[in-house]
């Protein structure tokens, strides 16, 4: 099912500008993203595949069918509650069924975990995003070797240090592993090879160091050893790092190089919106979501405060949050049965109405 088809059948119920534009937060780059809502044609509700929401490649064109978005706005959920409040100048198309969802159905003490939960989330991703800004990892990855020490004469040599001192070719070592010794090695060389030695490690992707037979009587060159746990650690970090680098938004990671501050900007400008929502759903048991402080959240997007201040800011409005939901009056959770009746009613009187046959 794609866009075009509900649209070519009329089964678009909610329609609406939403993201910074409904915010009140658009610049002269923002991108127009629109929500919406929707209904399944009879024949494909009830037959065997739901399909609860439909979205462009970008994602920023998303609509949730009627039960799906219902289900979302029992849980609270902060994307679905702002589609709830788009402000009467974007919304673009509204069916008059959709005014039998109203936010004071919904809106219940779950917003401090849902807002605040989401906030928390991003306040970790975004100081995990300043340790990576902070501590790039150098894109030619490091192997075994450079996790190994040959121990000779109460001295640790780096292993590339000592196998090019003594000219040998890492394939032609043989290690056998010391009892009762963790990381520890015997290593024994064999010039012309004709050993069958196993070399320190098998290929560049190997997560350990390869054992090799060695016949009894060999006599060792030196003792080996492997800081596995270290080398572990590396791979994970580099793993995560350059994954990290390959999904990045560029635009945004430019700007958040620009403006030197290290961490992700326009994440923590949402983070602080998304908690200053919800500070305001407790104080006013409504949620609005056209901000008075753009100013102040433009500048946060653009660098303007310390990463320090920020994260000191963040915590401060969920102990807010945490105060005002003590003493709230919302209800514990939404009326789970009253917005089931309310559902099945508009779905009886969508398809009460004749419906011809969707266009394929």
């Amino acid at each position: 099912m794609t866009i075009e088809f509900i649209k070519q059948n009329n089964l678009i119920l909610f329609e609406a500008i939403s993201g910074s534009r409904s915010f009140g937060l658009a610049t002269e780059n923002s991108d127009t993203d629109i929500k919406g809502v929707f209904y399944l044609p009879k024949n494909l509700f009830f037959g065997l595949e739901y399909i609860p929401q439909i979205s462009n490649e970008s994602n920023d064109i998303v609509y949730y069918e009627i039960g799906r978005f219902t289900e979302l706005l029992l849980k609270n959920n902060p994307n679905i509650l702002e589609i709830l409040a788009t402000p009467e100048d974007c919304i673009l198309y509204k069916n008059p069924l959709m005014d039998g969802f109203r936010q004071e159905d919904f809106l219940s003490k779950l917003c401090k975990e849902t807002f605040g939960g989401y906030a928390s989330t991003q306040i970790q991703k975004a100081r995990g995003l300043n340790k990576k800004i902070v501590n790039p990892v150098e894109k030619e990855r490091k192997g075994i070797l450079d996790f190994c020490v040959i121990l000779e004469n109460s001295a640790s040599i780096p292993a590339k240090d000592w196998l090019t001192k003594k000219n040998f070719s890492q394939e032609n070592c043989g290690l056998v592993k010391m009892p009762n010794s963790k990381g520890i090695f015997a290593l024994f060389y064999n010039e012309i090879g004709d050993k069958k030695y196993s070399g320190i490690f098998k290929n560049e992707d190997s997560n350990e160091v390869s054992l090799s037979s060695v016949p009894k009587g060999e006599k060792s060159e030196a003792y080996l050893f492997f800081n596995q746990d270290s080398y572990s650690t590396y791979c994970k970090n580099y793993k995560e790092y350059w994954d990290w680098v390959a999904k990045r938004n560029d635009d945004r990671y430019n700007t958040n190089q620009q403006h030197g501050k290290n961490y992700d900007s326009k994440n923590m400008m949402h983070t602080v919106r998304l908690l200053q929502s919800a500070v305001n759903i407790f104080k006013n048991n409504k949620l609005e979501i056209r901000v008075k402080n753009r100013e102040e959240l433009l500048d946060i997007k653009a660098g303007k405060w310390n990463y320090d201040d920020l994260l000191s800011y963040a915590d401060e409005l969920l102990e807010e949050l945490s105060v005002l939901h003590e003493h709230s009056t919302l209800q514990d959770f939404p009326d789970r049965g009253k917005v089931e009746r309310n559902l099945i009613e508009i779905r009886e009187k969508l398809y009460s109405q004749t419906e011809k046959p969707p266009h394929h």
